[in-house]
């Protein structure tokens, strides 16, 4: 009776170990038809073609894509972080930035296949340095659904392929956008080149995946961006934390320390590139109307958390006695992102340029200028902090590598090796 009454229990879980073995090989096989469509993208594809052929049908589904949003909002009100849910709304305004942005990247020059470099090792062995696209992406973002068409529209101009994990919160809304994405694809036998991952589950397999993924981009939380990077040996593109510095220096111009501070956090305050942190000189004699300013904006003032990122309305607040204590407190408590000085003495600009060590160091200008639309990129996959290949806002050259090409005539090693080593010549060519 007993071996019978285990048996339901048995197969209940070796029927659910078969559905996880199941998904782990859907899983695998996307990665493989996107491992497959990258390798032609990258080649035989017009890309140019593809992304002339995107804004438009976007554009043509304007509004079923809008109309998928608004089930998305109406589905998360009350049910995310303020943060996110407006970061989750595809207002008009996003959605032509994200056509605009698709048109920049269609008019830019193919990057795949340009030389690098060229250099003469010996007569007739010449080595080549040619860029290349990465391979297969995994971009992991949470709630912006205007992300999705970015980092996809760039992986096509660099002929990488993308696998793209959105909120669930915005599961519609990418839904819709990916679909209109793939059909343009499927027109150039490349429909694969773009695909949505639905589950986390399906996230923790692609990040076991080293042999067909090349790069993990994540957008989102502090939280969900360390959790990736601790999951995974692939490498790991962006940042964790987006604690931004606005430097009002003694020598700063009142009205533009007030310009700047002001739209440094209220602007906007939900994306990474929004200033945490006010630092003001203690000589610096209107301190009273740049933070009543900020006030009167609605922004919640306070002296002390630093290090924190607060995404909303809330900035903290410390008086320094000089350019050296605003770089030492940035260099403690912020995160490598975007800081900015408002000053009008050159030379202490300068320094700051110079010594504070982020992917983004401003002189009186607003820290939300770091965004990729912005610096003329299209569009961004994201801001990396990080110090290898790529930083700042990524585009496309953050998603290029390269490769070497030799062209000999039968040379062989040994000719220059040993007693009577032939040397080499190592001209450069270009």
């Amino acid at each position: 009776m007993q071996a019978r009454r285990g048996a339901p229990a048995r197969q209940r879980a070796a029927s659910r170990k078969g559905a996880a073995i199941k998904k782990m090989s859907t899983t695998r096989e996307q990665a493989e038809r996107a491992r497959k469509a990258f390798l032609k993208l990258s080649t035989t594809t017009d890309r140019t073609a593809i992304l002339k052929d995107l804004s438009p049908a976007i554009e043509q589904h304007a509004s079923a894509i809008l109309e998928a949003n608004k089930k998305d909002l109406a589905e998360a009100k009350g049910k995310i972080a303020e943060p996110l849910y407006k970061r989750l709304i595809l207002s008009d305004s996003k959605f032509r930035a994200v056509i605009e942005g698709i048109r920049q990247i269609a008019q830019m020059e193919d990057p795949l296949g340009r030389l690098l470099q060229e250099t003469e090792l010996d007569d007739g062995l010449t080595l080549r340095k040619i860029q290349t696209p990465i391979g297969v992406l995994a971009a992991i973002f949470e709630s912006r659904p205007d992300v999705g068409p970015q980092i996809a529209s760039l992986a096509i101009r660099t002929g990488n392929a993308v696998l793209l994990k959105g909120g669930r919160e915005a599961a519609s809304t990418n839904a819709a956008l990916v679909d209109v994405i793939r059909r343009v694809l499927d027109k150039y036998g490349v429909a694969d080149a773009v695909q949505l991952v639905s589950t986390r589950e399906e996230v923790a397999e692609l990040l076991r995946m080293d042999d067909l993924i090349s790069l993990v981009i994540p957008r989102g939380s502090n939280e969900m961006v360390r959790t990736i990077q601790q999951s995974t040996k692939i490498p790991v593109l962006g940042h964790a934390d987006g604690i931004c510095h606005v430097y009002i220096d003694e020598f700063a111009d009142t009205n533009k320390a007030v310009r700047v501070a002001v739209d440094s956090k209220a602007q906007d305050p939900a994306p990474c590139n929004a200033a945490e942190t006010l630092l003001i000189h203690s000589r610096f004699p209107e301190r009273e109307k740049v933070l009543k300013a900020l006030s009167n904006a609605g922004v919640e003032l306070r002296d002390s958390g630093f290090g924190s990122e607060y995404l909303d309305l809330i900035m903290n607040v410390r008086v320094v006695n000089s350019v050296d204590e605003a770089i030492d407190h940035i260099h403690r408590y912020g995160s490598r992102h975007t800081d900015t000085i408002v000053t009008e003495n050159k030379a202490v600009a300068e320094r700051f340029l110079n010594e504070v060590d982020s992917a983004g160091v401003y002189w009186n200008a607003s820290t939300r200028f770091a965004d990729g639309f912005k610096y003329g990129l299209g569009a961004e996959v994201g801001i990396s902090t990080n110090k290898t290949h790529a930083r700042g806002p990524v585009g496309v050259e953050g998603l290029l590598i390269y490769k070497y090409q030799l062209i000999g005539n039968g040379h062989i090693v040994a000719t220059y090796t040993g007693e009577n080593a032939k040397p080499f010549r190592h001209r450069k060519l270009s």
